[in-house]
């Protein structure tokens, strides 16, 4: 497990003496492991889904002084540094504005910020908005892509919500990305239902109840969670680790499907099924297979109770194969 130290501030590398990267010439004895380089893209993932990006700057400079790593990733990291110093000034720690103001600004929402941000830089720009837009809907899926959603939240201007709304309908998007497209909407204030398709399937999404936090998914998908970490917490936790990363993430994906649908039911059996069905497929992704036999008896799941087993564990598997590509 990786655990954060007074220095670098993280630890999980090991001494080496050359640097490879001009970005490490203050941190030219840390290179990153194969592993714990996942675990740190992971985090950066994270704390982008959260908003935390004062926290993912940092991280993003920690990462471009290490060394040992593919060109391609120090390409990424510095130009999504780039982009969120630009889009989100107010969260760079070396900002001379955030240091004179941050005691004045203690009570301010991170909402309230975002807002102000996106209405200064449509005042800069009358463009703007068309700008994030097209990051959006033209650009390869990225962070980036996320990131301007995010803007557009913000932005005051019904062509957005038009825009949105008719490119959710009309398009095939990767789940994710339309999850984030409702997260969008519903931070806009748009209400009422929406009807578009996920995969084959005819989704209907009631806006207004579009969670837009972890904590705000019903009580049955923290079980599900649960029953996981009841059985993987104490003997498993890099499995529970990564179960929970996986979990919020293929939750966004199937919103409003049959077998999100199928997660509320509320009984014991449902939440034993999805929680094995989570199991397996993180057993899989950690060690290339997984022993069905001893996880169906870990969860009770039996009988008839099966063939929804296996239902469950081929769509999280379709939804972890697929990748970015849906």
């Amino acid at each position: 497990m990786l655990i954060p130290t007074g220095d670098s501030g993280y630890r999980g590398g090991a001494p080496i003496k050359e640097s490879t990267t001009p970005e490490t010439e203050h941190n030219n004895n840390i290179v990153l492991f194969p592993k714990t380089l996942d675990y740190y893209q992971i985090q950066l993932t994270v704390m982008l889904e959260n908003e935390r990006y004062g926290e993912a700057m940092k991280l993003l400079h920690f990462l471009l002084q290490c060394q040992g790593q593919e060109e391609r990733h120090y390409d990424e990291w510095r130009a999504l540094l780039e982009w969120l110093q630009a889009a989100f000034p107010q969260y760079e720690e070396t900002s001379p504005a955030v240091l004179e103001e941050r005691e004045e600004e203690e009570e301010i929402s991170e909402e309230d910020m975002a807002r102000q941000h996106a209405r200064m830089k449509l005042e800069q720009d009358d463009g703007y908005a068309d700008k994030m837009l097209r990051t959006v809907m033209e650009e390869p899926l990225s962070e980036q892509t996320m990131l301007a959603l995010e803007q557009l939240a913000y932005l005051d201007l019904p062509k957005i919500d038009e825009a949105l709304t008719s490119w959710l309908k009309d398009k095939s998007l990767h789940p994710l990305l339309q999850f984030r497209v409702l997260q969008t909407l519903r931070r806009r204030g748009v209400q009422g239902m929406i009807l578009f398709t996920r995969g084959e399937e005819q989704v209907e999404v009631e806006i207004d109840t579009v969670p837009l936090r972890p904590e705000e998914f019903p009580l049955q998908i923290v079980q599900i969670l649960e029953r996981v970490a009841d059985q993987t917490e104490v003997h498993e936790p890099t499995l529970f680790y990564f179960a929970q990363e996986l979990w919020i993430q293929y939750v966004m994906a199937v919103y409003g499907t049959r077998d999100y649908v199928s997660m509320l039911e509320e009984n014991d059996s449902m939440t034993d099924i999805w929680a094995a069905a989570l199991h397996m497929t993180v057993a899989d992704s950690l060690g290339g297979s997984h022993d069905e036999e001893n996880t169906r008896s870990m969860y009770a799941v039996t009988g008839a109770m099966r063939f929804r087993l296996e239902q469950a564990y081929r769509s999280m598997k379709q939804f972890v194969s697929a990748g970015l590509d849906g």
